[in-house]
């Protein structure tokens, strides 16, 4: 079996991982993120029901499937849900990610790179789980103006960038353009393969 060489990104609010992340699978990488994974989950009924349980009924959307923005409107406003929603969801997260990476080197063609993008990679001491990992960052105005979601709050939670860079393989500074990000990428995809 040929394991592809398992890379993370991690990075702040906005800084651009998921652009990372879109460039590597056009430089030839296996990707996912780590939020597809909650996705898959979220739908699981076993998870489901256990979400629904904890959080309420509020949380469900008419189709039936967990509302993802009521549902992170309950946790970061409750440090206790949060905490308990990621108690149950971290493992099940890296368990589909080992699942999904052995499934990649069972391949007859195996991608010689597959990339995951984990916002809270250092934090939950998933590092152990990669070969490498790339860090994005970008200043702090920057991440919020990109941003969909208030970082003030979830931030507070996050070792600080410069500490992700000191433990990192790669990082870059996303200040510039996505044809600069592509370039990055595509230089850490040819010092891995």
């Amino acid at each position: 079996m040929n394991r592809p060489v398992a890379v993370a990104i991690t990075g702040g609010i906005g800084a651009g991982k998921s652009e990372a992340l879109r460039a590597f699978a056009r430089h030839g990488a296996a990707t996912v993120s780590s939020d597809e994974i909650v996705h898959h989950l979220l739908r699981r009924p076993g998870v489901r029901d256990r979400v629904v349980a904890r959080m309420g009924n509020g949380i469900i959307a008419p189709d039936g499937e967990i509302d993802r923005g009521a549902l992170a409107t309950v946790v970061f406003n409750d440090r206790d849900a949060l905490h308990w929603l990621e108690e149950l969801l971290h493992p099940l997260v890296a368990a589909e990610y080992l699942q999904w990476r052995d499934a990649l080197a069972e391949l007859p063609d195996a991608p010689a790179v597959c990339v995951t993008e984990v916002p809270l990679l250092y934090e939950t001491g998933g590092e152990t789980r990669f070969d490498k990992v790339v860090v994005i960052t970008a200043p702090e105005k920057l991440r919020r103006a990109r941003s969909f979601v208030a970082t003030d709050d979830r931030e507070t939670r996050l070792i600080a960038d410069a500490e992700k860079v000191k433990r990192a393989d790669f990082a870059f500074r996303n200040t510039g353009s996505l044809e600069e990000l592509d370039d990055f990428v595509a230089s850490v995809m040819h010092s891995l393969v």
